[in-house]
């Protein structure tokens, strides 16, 4: 019995570590190699979902691209598996270049596409990210006035004053900045007159559901004062249903983002030739 015991606890870590944070450890581990794999072999995509502008008509406001990594089986992992373990490292800055570059290609393929991309703040300071940039709108200035860059609001805290330098710079060639999730993290309102940030993206948590919860309904509304305030437009995500919809448009919501409208797609219309699009 005691050999048998001995045999069961011979891989857990040894000097006391707690094994919940080791498992964890390991899955971050595992995580951090998969992704490292994906993009050194080049299995990343990017999935766009769209931004409505006027509900009634379905009328598109611009599309958020979300980048994807293909697992060694081909399965399609979102960003949200594994952003938040590469986010802080050399391989979170390297996805942002690969978001960046897709983004691009897609705007400069397309002249009647709006884009937005994801970035964390930490890659304001990232050589090969800049430089890219630099590149692509050097090409082509009217890019810039296509190009929305999102900025979480937990990533934006971290380095306020840089991330307000950065957005007064880029907004002078164009580019669009929205101050992603908010409501998920602890924004300092002061910085709100630094940071001019052009949308104010509303995260889920407050819109979900939200004709049947009124202490939302109370934090959206100051949300929208806020956002009126500082000239911002509003988007509502993870809008799921036609009641929640109604109810965001009721509460002075520009625009809404989620599955009422489409889910991403790594294959937009843009994407597919027109003779293979569906009719209807």
């Amino acid at each position: 019995m005691q050999q048998r015991s001995k045999h069961r606890f011979a891989n857990l870590p040894e000097g006391g570590e707690n094994p919940l944070d080791y498992a964890v450890a390991q899955r971050d581990k595992s995580t951090l190699t998969m992704v490292r794999d994906a993009v050194d072999h080049k299995q990343t995509l990017m999935a766009y979902q769209p931004v409505i502008r006027d509900v009634s008509s379905n009328s598109v406001a611009f599309h958020e691209g979300l980048i994807r990594v293909l697992d060694p089986t081909g399965r399609v992992i979102p960003a949200r598996e594994f952003m938040s373990v590469v986010e802080t490292t050399q391989l979170g800055r390297e996805i942002d270049v690969l978001s960046l570059r897709a983004g691009m290609m897609a705007l400069q393929q397309n002249p009647n596409l709006r884009i937005s991309i994801n970035m964390s703040a930490r890659s304001i300071g990232f050589k090969a990210w800049t430089s890219m940039m630099n590149r692509w709108l050097s090409r082509d200035a009217t890019l810039g006035e296509r190009l929305i860059l999102e900025i979480s609001e937990q990533s934006a805290m971290l380095m306020p004053e840089l991330v307000a330098d950065f957005i007064n710079n880029m907004q002078d060639q164009g580019v669009c900045f929205a101050l992603d999730n908010f409501g998920s993290g602890y924004t300092a309102i002061r910085y709100f007159k630094d940071l001019y940030f052009d949308i104010l993206k509303i995260d889920g948590q407050f819109t979900r559901g939200i004709s049947k919860n009124a202490e939302n309904r109370a934090l959206i509304t100051v949300m929208v004062s806020i956002a009126e305030n500082f000239d911002m437009v509003t988007v509502a995500e993870q809008v799921e249903n036609k009641e929640d919809s109604a109810m965001l448009r009721e509460l002075g919501i520009d625009c809404q983002q989620g599955y009422l409208f489409g889910g991403p797609t790594t294959r937009p219309y843009w994407s597919i030739k027109p003779e293979n699009r569906k009719s209807g």
